[in-house]
């Protein structure tokens, strides 16, 4: 499964938006000019990992806490159906 974003190209509305489309056409010249995601995530890789590691890093732990708390609830609901069930 591939993220659909990855191939969409990067609009410069902001000023540092601009400056990284501009950035990254010089590093990877595109044939048609345009600048997509996959592209700035590329060179983002290769010159600044440690910027793509701490996002990654904190998708990961919000995703896991998240999870946790989707268990917790599902164990509520299962607990509150049991006894239901058992007061019938």
């Amino acid at each position: 499964m591939e993220n659909p974003v990855l191939t969409q190209e990067v609009q410069p509305d902001t000023p540092l938006k601009e400056w990284l489309v501009e950035y990254v056409g010089e590093k990877k010249s595109p044939k048609n000019g345009e600048v997509v995601t996959e592209m700035v995530v590329e060179v983002m890789m290769q010159e600044f990992p440690e910027f793509l590691a701490v996002v990654a890093e904190e998708n990961w732990i919000r995703g896991y806490k998240q999870a946790i708390a989707d268990v917790e609830e599902g164990e509520k609901f299962i607990l509150e159906e049991m006894r239901n069930r058992v007061k019938k």
